[in-house]
């Protein structure tokens, strides 16, 4: 199983050069699982960068992996996850959603780097 970071998403859909990286987990739908907060995330942020229909498009994309939503569980084991290795709030639900899951983290954000069952790539440098 894999869980793919919102700053891995944003690169594959931006085709920045780190995407390629990124393509065989988000491309293998059905080992694929969504933290919900990642089309939080995700949504926001192509939002703000273009329009709602390029959003509601990648989403739609993100939505054929499993989305999983946060409870009550999952929120409990993120709060110990974020204190334990000082994650911030959306970084601590993704990284428990792996935990729970036994799933691989694919991400280029640099709070994840040294965790775990993370597949971390340097971000690529904008050109």
């Amino acid at each position: 199983m894999n869980v793919v970071d919102s700053s891995a998403w944003l690169s594959f859909f931006a085709g920045d050069k780190n995407a390629s990286l990124f393509a065989e987990a988000i491309e293998a739908t059905d080992k694929l699982l969504v933290p919900s907060i990642t089309i939080t995330e995700v949504f926001k942020n192509i939002l703000r960068q273009r329009d709602d229909e390029s959003a509601l498009t990648a989403i739609a994309h993100m939505k054929e992996g499993r989305v999983v939503s946060l409870d009550s569980e999952l929120a409990i084991d993120a709060a110990n996850f974020g204190v334990l290795h000082k994650l911030p709030l959306a970084d601590s639900i993704i990284f428990a959603t792996a935990k729970k899951y036994r799933a691989t983290l694919w991400t280029q954000d640099n709070d994840f780097k040294g965790l775990p069952n993370v597949k971390y790539f340097t971000k690529a440098k904008s050109t």
